[in-house]
């Protein structure tokens, strides 16, 4: 496990800067079919893939949401704009939140925002969420920086008491590891809140 310390963290930096959530302008007027979708995603949500041969959306994922009630049914196997919205809430919320939580969030979004013939529309919603989400790009890699440097410092320790290089750097990564973890933790569990406040038992 070899790395340069001041290389991984400019890389996550640029990383961070590179986010680039899909423009509203980006999604198409005209419905799609199933397979047209997945490619739409497939082309729009790369940059959020944890490796190239994974896959942003399936068929079966498709299906299942249906199934569940996140996603409102296609018309005539057609899926249009507000469709393609919600697949993009949802892609981001699985990664963090248990389908059923998910399914609360989606359904007073689908009951009131999707195909909104006036007042609030859903790609409204979505770009004042995706306005907001880039607005925190800054503080977050500032807060990256700032827990790269307390691992540094931890990996400093390790070496005070005798630890080897490569002991030292997995003490490194690991307590940067566990930083980020707990961060994501906290958060999780305030959403769960405020999504039981919305749903209350």
């Amino acid at each position: 496990m070899t790395f340069d310390p001041e290389d991984l963290m400019q890389s996550m930096i640029e990383s961070l800067g590179r986010i680039e959530p899909v423009n509203v302008s980006d999604l198409p007027d005209i419905s799609l079919y199933m397979d047209q979708v997945t490619t739409f995603m497939e082309k729009n949500m790369e940059h959020a893939k944890r490796h190239s041969t994974d896959k942003v959306l399936t068929k079966t994922m498709i299906n299942n949401y249906a199934k569940n009630k996140l996603l409102p049914p296609p018309d005539k196997k057609k899926y249009d704009k507000d469709h393609l919205i919600l697949l993009i809430f949802i892609y981001y919320f699985k990664y963090i939140l248990s389908i059923n939580d998910i399914e609360k969030l989606m359904a007073p979004l689908s009951e009131n925002y999707f195909h909104s013939k006036s007042g609030m529309k859903l790609e409204d919603v979505y770009s004042y969420v995706t306005d907001s989400s880039l607005s925190q790009v800054e503080s977050i890699q500032e807060f990256v920086r700032q827990k790269f440097a307390e691992s540094t410092d931890i990996s400093e320790e390790a070496r005070a008491k005798g630890a080897t290089d490569e002991e030292r750097r997995f003490i490194q990564i690991f307590s940067f590891i566990c930083s980020l973890s707990f961060d994501v933790y906290v958060k999780r569990l305030m959403i769960e809140k405020l999504i039981d406040l919305l749903h209350p038992l």
